[in-house]
């Protein structure tokens, strides 16, 4: 499974290294809401948590699906600023068609909403389609679509000014010392770049970037089969110490690609016994259960969203579902009318680093 960027003849320097604030907030949101995703920075979430005003924290639950399995697109900055108000400034010029859009493919949890269609803020069809993908991810997603299809000014406003509660709250401390490592970083990837070439500087990204042996091509191991393109715009790698172990990458149409990469080393694993490792890698040895974890991993799915997203049958689906449970590696949990499945995060911890640095990628 990769995502394909293309770069033929793209100049060397439209490939750009940048920190950004924004996307280093919304990194840190991410632990926050995904703590378990980040065991390493479980400590600092329990403190950020604690030390939270009961009402921002409403608000980080209200919109917490703009970071929570998927980062909204226009989180992470194709042009990095400075500061995060300029940062903000640049999210405040998108119209609201395209600003609803990103936010409505987090929020439902799906990628079913095509970019060709009709705008769900005009299109009567659309806004129930996108309401109906919100109600089946939970209450509050459905609250959170209603609010931003009625009246997207008021939520991009309301969502702005909670980035900026977190900034006084927890970002502006943390991004003192963030910084000097990102700043770290990036100084080795522009000397590779300059040194040794573009392959080079992706290989230090991650094992999991690679270029094509054409160099025309930037190939990224991930969830599913994409191709994108970066002509007249290049592509913005971003560094992240709070985003390991992600690789998190902007590739929708209109988009201009943008690869947002961990710098943070991760922690290391607790040993199991052998009988249980064994009947885990089992389980994850079959290429479809494979895929079905890398989609749990972004958040709980129901078989029909997970048959669905890979074209399987409900049988299929629920048959690799028991072997994952079986190995414990799945938690189910009714809501409603609907069943979702969890990816066990711990547990998956414990078989390995780069088996769970490979599945959250």
């Amino acid at each position: 499974m990769t995502l394909r960027i293309d770069i033929s003849g793209l100049p060397s320097e439209r490939l750009r290294f940048a920190a950004s604030p924004l996307a280093e907030l919304t990194a840190m949101l991410h632990v926050l809401a995904e703590p378990g995703h980040h065991p390493q920075l479980a400590g600092w979430a329990a403190d950020v948590r604690t030390g939270l005003r009961p009402e921002l924290a409403e608000r980080l639950q209200e919109a917490e699906f703009l970071w929570r399995s998927s980062q909204a697109d226009f989180l992470l900055p194709a042009r990095p600023r400075p500061t995060l108000a300029e940062e903000l400034d640049d999210v405040d010029r998108i119209d609201d068609e395209t600003y609803v859009t990103a936010a409505l493919v987090t929020t439902c949890g799906s990628n079913r909403l095509p970019f060709a269609a009709p705008s769900p803020l005009t299109d009567a069809t659309a806004r129930e389609r996108a309401l109906d993908l919100a109600q089946a991810r939970g209450t509050r997603q459905e609250a959170f679509a209603e609010r931003l299809l009625a009246d997207p000014v008021a939520v991009r406003a309301r969502v702005r000014h909670t980035l900026e509660q977190c900034a006084e709250a927890f970002f502006d401390a943390a991004w003192t010392g963030v910084a000097v490592r990102l700043a770290t970083d990036l100084r080795l990837k522009n000397d590779l770049m300059q040194r040794q070439g573009v392959g080079a500087a992706l290989t230090s990204v991650s094992g999991a970037v690679t270029l094509a042996p054409d160099g025309d091509c930037i190939i990224v191991d991930k969830l599913q089969d994409k191709a994108t393109a970066a002509h007249g715009t290049g592509v913005t790698f971003i560094p992240s110490v709070f985003g390991s172990p992600h690789l998190v990458v902007v590739h929708a149409p209109g988009w201009q690609p943008v690869v947002q990469y961990p710098v943070a080393e991760p922690s290391p694993s607790e040993p199991l016994s052998l009988e249980t490792v064994t009947l885990r890698l089992e389980a994850l040895a079959h290429p479809v259960r494979l895929r079905l974890l890398r989609t749990l991993a972004r958040g709980p799915h129901t078989t029909g969203e997970l048959a669905h997203a890979w074209e399987l049958s409900l049988p299929e689906v629920s048959r690799h579902l028991a072997v994952l449970r079986r190995a414990g590696l799945l938690t189910a949990r009714r809501n409603g009318r609907y069943v979702r499945h969890s990816l066990n995060l711990p547990d998956l911890t414990a078989l390995g680093t780069d088996l769970l640095a490979a599945v959250l990628r």
